[in-house]
């Protein structure tokens, strides 16, 4: 028997485990690899600060979130031996159209405000950039008529960054098991195991990490879990013979992204297709939407190689939170799904939050922004019965 089991292997559910087992609760993690998932997609952008869509309780769970990398980063040097992509590259927010200069105006009042509210970053970190310069940082680019400049702005590999806690977690002594959960065992008011191939594995605590599978088990919880896949198409770009390495990311006033790597290789995306259901291919409009945006922002990626093209399903919300805490009505049952598109920003944070709770620990963090009472709505009494999908 184990004392915890966490249910899903993408970043949250790893970053879960990984912080039980180092505080030395026996853990089996179940995971069953579905191809699409969000981890194995994500652009990485680690820059809370130049965010201007998101709530006040997004933002601020947000900053503590990318503070919490460093910490978290110095562990994995120590307790294993691979890399996490992991970077201060710096970002730009700019306006290339006439018609971006509205909103752009919009985003700067309120990053700014922030800023000021805060007292954070300090104005060195962050601030209006001349067209000229930003042209200087980022030498793609094309026309650009405002730019904000963000210099601490980070970003990280979510397959590197998963593959160390995998290897930090299993150095503490975590247990990885291949296989999907066919159903929870539920006697009331807990979840005493999970059923593995025919084969019951009972625990004192669980935390459902599922990513935009995550849903199959609210029915079994008794509880409506309002994720749902939204299908992102990105592609990675080679521009042979040419330093990246100090170019900073990029983002404009379409949702879309670029982001450099030190091999000569600059990540453009991503869509951002709701209502794609669980299918995890690249199509004709997306790859043509990712393309001509990265191309309207900076031509000078026109002659790039197409180096390869991911998918990722982000498990989505209707308000873009993430599901983080306890299952209404079960002692020892924990979410932490739900975190779209800002998955790698949230996820290694949110698997510690999680870890927290299920150790009795106060996480010391304001999470009632995120719990799942906020569009809660009845479904089955826990314990009815229900294929997971």
């Amino acid at each position: 028997m184990h004392d915890a089991i966490v249910v899903g292997g993408g970043l949250v559910g790893m970053a879960t485990a990984y912080h039980l087992v180092r505080a030395g609760v026996k853990t089996l993690l179940i995971d069953r690899a579905d191809r699409g998932r969000a981890t194995d997609a994500g652009a990485g952008i680690l820059s809370p600060e130049t965010n201007s869509r998101d709530s006040d309780a997004w933002f601020d769970f947000a900053v503590d979130a990318v503070n919490y990398y460093p910490t978290l980063l110095q562990w994995l040097q120590v307790e294993q031996d691979g890399h996490t992509g992991y970077a201060q590259c710096g970002k730009l927010v700019v306006a290339v159209s006439a018609d971006e200069l509205e909103p752009f105006e919009g985003a700067r009042r309120r990053i700014f405000a922030r800023q000021k509210r805060r007292g954070l970053p300090a104005p060195e970190d962050l601030h209006d950039i001349a067209p000229s310069d930003a042209h200087e940082l980022f030498p793609a680019l094309g026309t650009v008529r405002r730019a904000i400049y963000s210099r601490r702005a980070a970003r990280v590999d979510g397959r590197l960054l998963n593959r160390a806690l995998q290897r930090a977690a299993e150095h503490h002594g975590l247990v990885i098991r291949q296989g999907s959960v066919e159903r929870l065992v539920v006697q009331d008011p807990a979840v005493t195991g999970v059923v593995v191939d025919g084969e019951t594995l009972a625990a004192d605590a669980f935390a459902i990490a599922g990513g935009a599978w995550s849903p199959a088990f609210g029915a079994q919880l008794g509880v409506d879990i309002p994720v749902a896949p939204q299908r992102g198409q990105i592609i990675h770009l080679s521009l042979a013979g040419t330093d990246t390495t100090r170019w900073p990311m990029i983002s404009a006033f379409r949702s879309h992204y670029l982001v450099p790597w030190p091999d000569s290789r600059v990540v453009v995306g991503a869509t951002r297709e709701t209502g794609s259901g669980f299918h995890p291919h690249a199509t004709a409009a997306g790859v043509h939407e990712v393309l001509g945006e990265a191309l309207r922002v900076a031509p000078g990626l026109a002659a790039a190689e197409i180096r390869e093209i991911r998918v990722g399903l982000r498990p989505l919300t209707s308000d873009t939170m993430p599901v983080l805490g306890a299952v209404p009505g079960l002692r020892n049952t924990f979410l932490v799904t739900g975190h779209g598109p800002t998955g790698l920003t949230l996820g290694a944070y949110s698997g510690k939050i999680v870890a927290d709770l299920m150790l009795g620990r106060d996480p010391n963090t304001d999470i009632s922004a995120f719990a799942l009472t906020r569009f809660l709505r009845a479904a089955r009494p826990p314990g009815a019965s229900a294929p997971p999908g």
